[in-house]
């Protein structure tokens, strides 16, 4: 019979040595025949737990690119990947010293980190944490047993765990090295997906918001900006920001990070950005954000030319690495060409939808016909006049569409096929199957840049009864007026008292313009200014009331009364002045004289209506309030200002304007005094440098002339001329104050007499 003691023998160091052996060597075989990192790592868990009698094991390998210590756990039917700094915890510190710990009581331990228990309810009792070094005695990582189930950990605990790691650590390296290949090799592969995508991408909104998104995500960045140069400005401007919303970027081309790439055109690598001098940190006081890390590159198009940059903000684990300078590199250089490919689709999409919707917008009918003489196109107009719609009209051969009926049309055709010069017929007859119309109809070649055939345009203007009254009606007044006549006749006949802001313009040196041009430069100059400011009147919602030779009067409030009546008017003014330095730089490149023009608004009441006979009548409006805009029109020279508008304007205005109080005076025939005012809007900054210094001083001097301290209004008038030596008001003010102190008036009352209309 076997003793008890026989049977609770403990085992001899003999036995533990050969047990420790079939392990490792077990450990040996079972790693080796493994093919994934995931394998290992659950393997050695599992074997290192049971082996030191251990509640709770983990595995952590360093991320040499984020000096972090990781773990994958199972997490249901995936796996997480938990990520530590590999210097900080009881593993940071073991991988940091390369030597083992054995801690008894985790809670008395400064290095234990009490939020894990707290988060995951597990009780750390005790530890047992090892580095993982190879045959090279490199260390790779940390391998970590929690609570043994009997007793503390020991030293033999220690020395057997880390011969258990040791002897894993080479097939743990190998397939850690072929991770990382299969990783880079499908990141590539990824990546060539996805520029394959974004190159696909045809549409400017969406291929921003692609790129940015897909920048981020394989720099693991927080997030990325895209930004792109204006070269009218020479700012660079971003809507699309990873990360940023809806919020639009500006900043000067030279300014900052993205400023200093896109001048030099050289890549920034800043791993802490707040150690550098050329980072502003405005943005992030102003957005609540915190930059870090930042890498930037330069976006260059195809002939070498620089457009942009690309830049992204904080890697998370670390800073920008040189794979990710080349990464980022190659992606933008894809994304140049993608926005030129975008671009290039938006033009041609945007011409396209321009001449669809003109096209469709005409009150013409327009039809174009191919080489074959097939009619390819047909606005709703034209299906309007011919009364069908395109199915009946598109692919037909325009002999059988017109038929034999309308021969004239044909003919016309077949000799514009040969002269390729485009001819007018005016008021013809287009007949159909049941009636006719009369139209006026226009042919016009079609060819593209090799001046080859492309077809013919057809333009038909239905004229028919009221149509062609009101056709004609529009030719020589308002439309909107026009509708009114045909609708209302003979009851507009009768004027109306209403209150209106009335605009008159004047060309100035208009007659040394008309010498040097002669009739026929003089009528295509007028030709072209009319058409200028005539559109910024419409624009406006104001009424051309006439031309008088080179001025133009129009009124706001007639012949219906609007909302915002003088601020209306004086937007337009100002439309007017800013569209005619456009037009002057246009003339001056050509060697022409530049136009200038003064104005002047002013609101009250006024007569309006047909004034005539039945058989010849004029829309127009007289009054007082006509005759003070006029004159204010003409003070424009006497104040060397291009923009005057009265008292009565000026308050009632609701908008925020850049205006000066002018003068207090009598115009001529009038007995009381008017307020005039200057409005300085249509200047830029180089124009009218310090305006509001400029103002400011000269408000005060204003004030000081009109109580009669001349000298002092001289001291703020200098001040405001110094700030702006080509504000010619300011000198005017300064030999008026002079000629005031010289020749003193009895009873100054601070009212200027003007003279002349």
């Amino acid at each position: 019979m076997t003793s008890r003691k026989s049977i609770n023998k403990t085992p001899s160091k003999t036995d533990v040595k050969l047990k420790q052996a079939e392990t490792l060597l077990s450990v040996s075989k079972r790693v080796s025949a493994m093919e994934t990192v995931d394998e290992i790592l659950e393997s050695l868990v599992e074997i290192a737990t049971y082996e030191m009698q251990a509640e709770r094991g983990s595995l952590f390998i360093n991320d040499p690119v984020t000096n972090e210590l990781y773990s994958r756990v199972a997490m249901g039917m995936q796996r997480r990947e938990i990520r530590v700094m590999n210097d900080s915890g009881i593993v940071g510190n073991v991988y940091q010293s390369g030597k083992g710990l054995i801690i008894k009581n985790a809670y008395r331990d400064k290095r234990f980190d009490k939020s894990i228990d707290e988060s995951s309810g597990f009780l750390t009792k005790s530890i047992l944490c090892t580095p993982i070094k190879t045959v090279k005695g490199e260390i790779i990582g940390c391998t970590q047993v929690l609570n043994k189930k009997k007793g503390y950990f020991t030293k033999a605990d220690m020395s057997f765990l880390e011969l258990i790691t040791s002897q894993a650590a080479v097939a743990l390296q190998s397939n850690l090295y072929v991770e990382k290949v299969q990783k880079a090799h499908e990141e590539e592969m990824e990546f060539t997906d996805i520029i394959s995508d974004i190159t696909g991408e045809i549409k400017i909104e969406a291929l921003l918001k692609k790129v940015m998104d897909e920048a981020t995500r394989i720099l693991k960045a927080d997030r990325s900006t895209l930004f792109l140069n204006n070269e009218k400005t020479n700012e660079l401007w971003s809507q699309v920001g990873q990360g940023l919303g809806t919020t639009e970027i500006r900043l000067p081309n030279h300014v900052g990070i993205a400023g200093t790439v896109f001048q030099s055109n050289k890549s920034i690598n800043i791993p802490h950005a707040y150690a550098d001098l050329r980072f502003n940190p405005s943005f992030d006081k102003k957005t609540g954000y915190f930059t870090r890390s930042i890498l930037c590159v330069p976006l260059v198009n195809k002939i070498g030319k620089t457009i942009g940059v690309t830049q992204a903000l904080n890697k998370k684990g670390g800073p920008f690495n040189d794979d990710d300078e080349q990464r980022l590199k190659a992606f933008t250089a894809q994304i140049a060409i993608a926005l030129e490919n975008a671009q290039l689709f938006s033009d041609v999409q945007k011409i396209k939808n321009y001449n669809d919707a003109m096209l469709q917008s005409m009150s013409n009918g327009v039809i174009t016909i191919d080489t074959e003489k097939k009619i390819v196109t047909c606005n709703s107009a034209g299906e309007r006049i011919f009364q069908t719609n395109s199915k009946n009209i598109i692919g037909k051969f325009v002999k059988n569409f017109f038929g034999e009926k309308n021969s004239w049309i044909l003919e016309r055709i077949n000799r514009i096929n040969e002269t390729k010069t485009a001819e007018s017929v005016m008021d013809q007859e287009l007949k159909f199957e049941k009636e006719s119309i009369s139209v006026n109809l226009t042919v016009l070649p079609l060819t593209d840049e090799n001046d080859e055939s492309l077809g013919l345009m057809i333009m038909i203007d239905d004229i028919s009864s009221e149509k062609r009254m009101k056709s004609t009606m529009s030719r020589y007044m308002d439309p909107g007026l026009a509708d009114q006549l045909m609708g209302e006749g003979s009851e507009l006949l009768g004027g109306q008292d209403i209150e209106a802001t009335l605009l008159f313009s004047d060309v100035r040196s208009f007659t040394t313009i008309t010498e040097q041009l002669g009739a026929q430069g003089t009528v295509k100059l007028l030709n072209d200014y009319f058409t200028i400011m005539v559109d910024c009147i419409n624009k406006s919602g104001g009424m051309l009331d006439k031309f008088i030779g080179d001025a133009i009067m129009a009124g706001f409030g007639v012949p219906v009364a609007g909302e915002n009546d003088p601020d209306r008017a004086v937007k337009c003014g100002i439309s007017m002045l800013e569209e005619l330095k456009k037009w002057n730089t246009l003339r001056i490149s050509k060697n022409l004289l530049p136009v200038e023009i003064g104005i002047g608004l002013n609101t009250g009441h006024v007569v309006s209506g047909n004034i005539g006979s039945l058989k010849r009548m004029d829309f127009t409006m007289i009054g007082d309030g006509v005759n003070l805009a006029a004159r204010l029109e003409s003070a424009c020279k006497q104040y060397a200002a291009k923009l005057l508008i009265s008292q009565f304007t000026y308050k009632k205005l609701k908008g925020i304007y850049r205006i000066r109080d002018v003068d207090l005076v009598i115009v001529k025939g009038k007995t009381q005094p008017v307020g005039v005012y200057e409005v300085l809007d249509f200047y830029s900054d180089e124009e009218f440098p310090n305006v509001m210094e400029v103002l400011g001083h000269f408000k005060t001097g204003i004030e000081k002339f009109r109580k009669g301290s001349w000298k002092k209004a001289i001291d703020s008038f200098n001040k405001a001329y110094q700030l702006h030596p080509e504000d010619k008001l300011s000198q005017i003010y300064i030999k008026r104050c002079e000629y005031l102190i010289s020749n003193p008036p009895k009873n100054w009352n601070g009212v200027w007499v003007m003279t002349s209309k």
